[in-house]
């Protein structure tokens, strides 16, 4: 795995999970559906951003030849 692409994802994890628990939003949550709508937004982004550096720093060829 490469460990740029998971120091990356990890990074983006922690930022989403701060976010999330943040008592600070763009849209606060005191207008509930769109306070939590921005939540939920920024949380399922930032996981489609993890699940995609993970599986490219998976998929990544070896170097040289095999066998």
């Amino acid at each position: 795995m490469d460990k740029r692409k998971v120091a990356g994802a990890v990074l983006l994890g922690a930022a989403a999970l701060l976010y999330g628990v943040s008592p600070v939003d763009i849209i606060p949550d005191v207008l509930l559906p769109f306070g939590l709508a921005d939540d939920a937004t920024f949380l399922v982004g930032a996981g489609i951003g993890v699940w995609r550096l993970l599986s490219s720093a998976r998929r990544k060829k070896p170097k040289g030849p095999v066998g």
